[in-house]
């Protein structure tokens, strides 16, 4: 037992005090060593803080029950962003002298980090006015408890430049996201990436930007993100791919680029005035209420539901101004992160013009939405189906794309129509030419007192 001796007697305390103090400084040097190495630069106030703060295990009991964790590697502070700027820096509300303060009340990690933002903003502004009007500040605005604030993505005591490239384990996305994250690692892009931290394989950012992120299905953002690296897309789709242009138009890269994904037709209300899409005003909403009124029978909107839609969006004195934009795209998130190699993408056009095809089974009407989500309804698919929904699709419809054979028939009798207009002409202006010179030489004829007389009455004939 410690603290006596083999006699049995009580050891002095002075010696089991001294020891065990002296045991107990070894291993507080033990445990604070790997936090401080690499410290050596920070300045002597930081030294003090991280005296406590560089314990592992330190932590705080929060009124929620909770626990905030206050361990601070002080190496890895020393060598990231923040390190020269020192600990007041961020922290200029605590007294050296009087912390720890006692009695000081945080509600909940949340709630403090929530607070903490104020503390990022002073220093970067320019992110935060970016941060402000990405789909994560809505979320954040809305209440959603996990909508992520600047501290989620970025360890205020360890942050380093660009961190999120070297390696996919630094990515922050994949907390929230890890679905997507996994399909993205095994994307031709992910795979790409983890072979090497240099590599130039694009992350998470560069196609949905870093702190102003956006819904990338509500605008042409993800299809610019794709052609900005592959800038050949038009010429190489060209080489085998009738109507390239059409096709990269209204086809979605993951379309294609993704061949075990599920598919759908998404017909987008459009503006055909601004060439944008319809976009729902804040706390104005239209949509789903315009929507459930023409969808009576709540089995998704048929041929004449959608027109009676149209019709409501245009009925503020601009007919025709709101149509529809269709665009073939996947279904899933984590799908239309699955990228595949190239030689592995769809080329079979019978996958899509053919009847029965599957992209064609699923349909949608969508809007985009105050905060830059799209809001979207279900559709029936005989809505590309059906002659009464030409006007509705009329922008997405191309000859067997959606196999109505009846449209397709009237496209080509339209076509011939086209082109009897000018034969006809020419065949009436021959004919008009021929009976005008008719009439000429008759003309000069009578003129020239060389036609015949008519005849006078029968029997008449001493006249």
């Amino acid at each position: 037992m410690a603290g006596v001796s083999k006699s049995g007697l009580k050891a002095p305390f002075f010696k089991h005090s001294g020891g065990t103090l002296f045991f107990s400084f070894l291993l507080l040097l033990a445990a604070m060593l790997p936090n401080l190495a690499g410290a050596a630069a920070l300045s002597a106030q930081d030294k003090t803080c991280l005296a406590c703060h560089g314990l592992n295990g330190m932590q705080k009991k929060l009124a929620d029950g909770d626990m905030l964790a206050l361990h601070i590697n002080g190496g890895a502070f020393a060598d990231s962003v923040h390190g020269g700027m020192g600990c007041t820096a961020c922290h200029a509300a605590v007294d050296a002298k009087t912390h720890p303060a006692a009695g000081r009340k945080i509600d909940s990690a949340r709630k403090y980090s929530v607070a903490q933002i104020s503390v990022c903003k002073a220093c970067h502004e320019d992110k935060f006015k970016q941060y402000e009007n990405s789909i994560h500040a809505s979320l954040l605005r809305e209440g959603n408890p996990i909508a992520p604030v600047c501290t989620d993505c970025h360890n205020p005591h360890a942050v380093k430049p660009k961190s999120a490239r070297h390696s996919l384990k630094d990515v922050p996305c994949q907390k929230c996201h890890s679905s997507i994250f996994e399909a993205y690692a095994g994307s031709v892009h992910g795979l790409a990436h983890g072979k090497s931290d240099k590599s130039n394989a694009p992350i998470c950012s560069d196609c949905h930007q870093a702190h102003d992120v956006s819904a990338a299905s509500t605008s042409d953002h993800a299809k610019n993100a794709c052609q900005g690296c592959h800038s050949n897309v038009l010429r190489d789709h060209r080489d085998w791919l009738p109507n390239a242009a059409t096709h990269l138009q209204v086809i979605s890269c993951p379309a294609c680029h993704s061949p075990n994904a599920k598919r759908r037709v998404d017909l987008r209300l459009f503006d055909s005035v601004s060439q944008q899409r319809v976009q729902e005003k804040e706390g104005v909403p239209q949509f789903e209420t315009r929507a459930r009124s023409a969808d009576e029978k709540g089995q998704g909107l048929n041929s004449l539901a959608l027109q009676s839609l149209l019709k409501q969006f245009n009925s503020d004195g601009s007919e025709g101004k709101t149509t529809l934009r269709g665009r073939l795209e996947v279904t899933e998130s984590a799908a239309i992160h699955q990228l595949a190699t190239k030689d592995k993408a769809l080329s079979d056009c019978a996958i899509c013009h053919s009847a029965g095809g599957n992209a064609f089974q699923s349909v949608t009407v969508s809007i985009v939405g105050p905060d830059g989500r799209p809001l979207r309804y279900d559709a029936q698919k005989d809505v590309l189906n059906t002659v009464v929904s030409v006007d509705s699709v009329s922008g997405f419809y191309a000859i067997g794309s959606t196999r109505i054979k009846l449209l397709d028939w009237l496209l080509v009798l339209t076509m011939l129509g086209g082109i009897s207009i000018p034969i006809g002409h020419q065949t009436v202006r021959w004919i008009f030419r021929r009976y005008a010179q008719k009439l000429r030489e008759e003309e000069a004829a009578k003129n020239s007192g060389t036609a015949t007389p008519p005849a006078g009455p029968a029997g008449d004939t001493n006249k």
